[in-house]
This record gives structure tokens, C-alpha cells and sequence, in this order.
């Protein structure tokens, strides 16, 4: 029967999201991870590689201004080290303002078809203009224009107004395209990194590594 009233409508959505779940099988013990989470996640992030994962350098990253109020928008990671993991943006966009508001961040890699995730949360910083203008090199030419054209997060009149943009900075920059000084690179300085494996009934495997006096301890969290 179709639902009719707002109450048996209502009903009905909370039904069908009850039954959207799927039983995981994977695992994740203290034995198979690696001593350190550079390592551990290179290997998983191989794994998201290899099982086809659509743009598994995705990373959720989670900001929030100095009154505490988050926002969260999806985000490349471009590189990563033992100093931390790496991304890309406008200077002036709502991340970067509240980066300079408030320098901590967290980040979440959502590899759903492994039923994995990676949790990392820290401080932030700026990379080095160095690092920048090297990364920006490698960009294609169209995302190099875009950095100039989009002033990020700003409200537009219209698509044209951002199409004018494009073709003014395409007229200025007719063969090289110089980093822009609005847009560069930052680096999420761990403190925490964990490991989420999804296992049977949500007892699902989680570790986590913390910084602790210069190394890293390896903690079990419940799920």
C-alpha cells in the first residue's frame, strides 16, 4: 500500500533507511598493521588503488571558524609523508579562511567498496611557496586558469559572470599561468591517525595511532 498521510510517509522513510545496511567481512588486528601509519596507509590507500576505487586521493576535510561553527567539503589529497597529508585550495575560500581562524583540521578517506575508512585529525599549515608553484606546474592549463577566475566560496550573479572571468584571465595568461598568490598548498600535521575496518554486527575493527613523546602508540578503540 502507498503511503498517503504525512505520518505513514514519514514511517515509511525511516523503514527504508532502517533496512539500507550491508554486513562486512574484512579485518584489522594489533598482528597485520604496520608499525607506523605512513606505511599502513600506503598499503591501504595501494589497496583502494587497486580495487578500482573511484578517486580514492578523496578526502572529507573538516574546518571550523573561531566561533567553533564546522563545515566539511570533499577536497584532493595531493601528497603525503610521515609530516602529514597534503592539499590545494584558494587562500580565501571559506577552508582557508577558517584555517586561518582556527589552525586544526580532521580529514576522513571514505573508501566505501573496501569498507574501509582513515581518520586523521591535527594541526594545519601552509606548504612552503616552493611546494606550491611546484604543484601548480603540473596542473592542466584549464585548472591553472580556474585558480585565477574562481574567487572561491564568493557569491556569483551568474555562470556568466564566471565564464567573463575565465576568458579575461585565458587573455592575460596566453601561454604561462603563474600560481596565483591567493591559492596554495597546506599539510594536516597528524596527532591522531585511525584505521576503520567495517567487520560483521558493527563490532567493527578500529585503530588508532596517537603521537606520543616524538613516536606514535597504536590504540584499540570500541566500535
Amino acid at each position: 500500500m502507498t503511503p498517503s498521510t504525512p505520518e505513514d510517509i514519514a514511517r515509511h522513510r525511516r523503514d527504508g533507511l532502517a533496512r539500507m545496511r550491508h554486513e562486512y567481512s574484512g579485518t584489522l588486528t594489533e598482528d597485520d598493521i604496520a608499525a607506523d601509519w605512513p606505511t599502513q596507509f600506503g598499503a591501504w590507500f595501494d589497496d583502494a588503488v587497486s580495487a578500482g576505487v573511484s578517486e580514492p586521493n578523496a578526502m572529507v576535510l573538516a574546518t571550523a571558524d573561531a566561533a567553533g561553527r564546522p563545515s566539511a567539503r570533499t577536497v584532493l589529497m595531493k601528497d603525503y609523508d610521515e609530516r602529514g597529508f597534503v592539499f590545494y585550495t584558494n587562500h580565501d575560500s571559506r577552508k582557508g579562511r577558517q584555517l586561518a581562524q582556527n589552525p586544526f583540521a580532521a580529514l576522513t578517506f571514505p573508501w566505501y567498496p573496501l569498507h574501509r575508512q582513515v581518520h586523521a585529525a591535527g594541526s594545519v599549515a601552509p606548504v612552503t611557496r616552493a611546494e606550491t608553484e611546484e604543484y601548480f606546474a603540473l596542473r592542466p592549463r584549464g585548472a591553472q586558469l580556474g585558480a585565477w577566475a574562481s574567487t572561491q566560496s564568493s557569491v556569483l550573479p551568474s555562470r556568466a559572470a564566471l565564464e567573463e572571468s575565465l576568458a579575461a584571465v585565458e587573455e592575460r595568461f596566453p601561454d604561462e599561468v603563474p600560481a596565483p598568490p591567493h591559492w596554495g598548498g597546506y599539510r594536516l600535521t597528524p596527532e591522531t591517525v585511525e584505521f576503520w575496518q567495517g567487520r560483521r554486527d558493527r563490532l567493527h575493527d578500529r585503530l588508532r595511532f596517537r603521537a606520543s613523546d616524538g613516536g606514535w602508540v597504536i590504540e584499540r578503540l570500541a566500535p
